[in-house]
């Protein structure tokens, strides 16, 4: 099965470096890259507001384990934004375009 993965990074470099490893290790077919996103959240007591970049990776929910390892020994934050989304219908070329690139 299909799944998007978000994960927010503080700055374009380390998105960058994140995208390009998970696509080069073959655990995602493909990461958009979104700048200039605001997040506005609560944590160690206060609300916060910062400016993060947003991946959106693309891959299969066999590979979510590893991929969020991968993303976890990377990613600077303590605590990581990894969360999936299951791709419930989409156009059937792109969706065997993943499963071709990632080999599952």
């Amino acid at each position: 099965m299909e799944i998007v993965v978000f994960c927010t990074t503080p700055d374009q470099k380390t998105a960058e470096q994140i995208a390009q490893t998970v696509v080069e290790e073959k655990l995602a077919a493909c990461c958009n890259l979104i700048s200039n996103l605001t997040s506005i959240y609560f944590w160690q007591g206060k609300i916060q507001k910062d400016s993060e970049v947003l991946l959106i990776i693309k891959t299969d929910k066999k590979l979510f384990s590893k991929l969020e390892a991968k993303i976890k020994e990377m990613h600077p934050y303590e605590v990581p934004e990894i969360i999936s989304m299951a791709i419930e219908q989409g156009n059937k070329a792109y969706l065997n375009w993943i499963h071709e690139v990632l080999g599952v």
